[in-house]
Parts: structure tokens; sequence; C-alpha cells
């Protein structure tokens, strides 16, 4: 393997991807969320804005490791990005597709540990109108799409399972951090 440590956060919207990570980085300065590019209009924050031409020159030169298409707008991990985010530390990246951690798992080489992050669905609606969402509809639809995704993956190993609505986020946090600790043959700080 290459040495290089990364997260893959996978889960339905409000599963606490955003907050797991902002534990994260509280926990060690060396994890940081990777900032997808994003082609499209709404949120920013925690995005690379980027035009329709820069993802047709991304996708000309095998830039691309994983996009998709959700509420309206394309979400691109790309190979520049990656490369910034691994020379900065230990990224950690957002996906709710498992077809995005296999892309990102064969496409690009680093020691990817895979977290699936989960609540139900009421938990979701619930988040979701809670922090004053506009789109609550849409994802609650993605919430489905991905357990529909995840039903249709039944053999997808994860390295760690975490339930938010029993784990906080710090605890999730230690968890993640330990496994990485683990992986890597290192001592525990």
């Amino acid at each position: 393997m290459t040495g290089r440590q990364g997260v893959i956060l996978y889960g339905p919207p409000t599963s606490g991807k955003d907050t797991v990570t902002t534990a994260l980085t509280e926990l060690h300065s060396k994890y940081a969320q990777f900032a997808r590019l994003k082609v499209g209009t709404g949120k920013s924050a925690g995005y690379r804005m980027g035009t329709a031409e820069q993802l047709r020159e991304l996708e000309a030169a095998g830039g691309i490791v994983y996009a998709n298409a959700r509420y309206g707008n394309t979400y691109v991990v790309d190979v520049p990005g990656l490369d910034a985010a691994f020379e900065a530390g230990v990224p950690v990246v957002h996906l709710g597709q498992v077809d995005g951690i296999r892309a990102l798992a064969d496409g690009y080489p680093a020691d990817w540990s895979v977290v699936l992050l989960w609540c139900p669905r009421e938990v979701t609606e619930q988040r979701s109108a809670g922090r004053g969402d506009s789109d609550t509809a849409a994802r609650l639809a993605a919430w489905d799409a991905t357990r529909e995704d995840l039903d249709a993956h039944p053999g997808i190993v994860w390295d760690l399972t975490v339930d938010t609505t029993a784990s906080a986020p710090q605890d999730a946090a230690r968890l993640i951090d330990h496994l990485l600790v683990r992986r890597a043959g290192a001592a525990p700080a």
C-alpha cells in the first residue's frame, strides 16, 4: 500500500458525516474533510465550486475518480483534489453511494478505511427539519436511495459501523482514529 491513509464516510443524509468529521478534526489536526468539486448551485460551504467547463477538462484529462448527480448538482471526487488533500494530511471523503466507495478504493491508491454512519429514516427527517433544510423531501428520497444501494450490495465490508443515534460524534471520531492507528500498526497516542 502507499502508506497514505484516508477515510470514507458513507451514509444517508443527516447520518452525521459533517458532525463526525468536525469531531475528527477537533481530535487531531491531521484530519480534514475532502472538499468535493461541486458544479451547480446551492450550498457552497465544504465544496470547491466549479464550472461545467472545469468538469469537462477534468474528464478529458482522466482526473475524475467518481462523480454523481444529486439535488440538481454534480459532485466530483477528483485526482488533483485528492492529491492536495493527501499532501495536507488524512482526507475524510463523504459519499452516499456504494459505487463511489468502489471507485475511490479502486481508482485512487491509498489505505482507505470505510466507515458506515447510519441513522433511521425518521431521524433523517427530524434532523433535516431541525437544521432548517428547505429540501427535506429530497433528503428523504436520498435516504431511500441509500437504503436501496445498501440492499443491492449486501457483500460490502465495512471497516467500522456507527449508529449515530447511539454514539456521540466524539465517540465515533475516537473509534475512527483508533481504526486508523491499528491499520497503520502504530502505537496509540
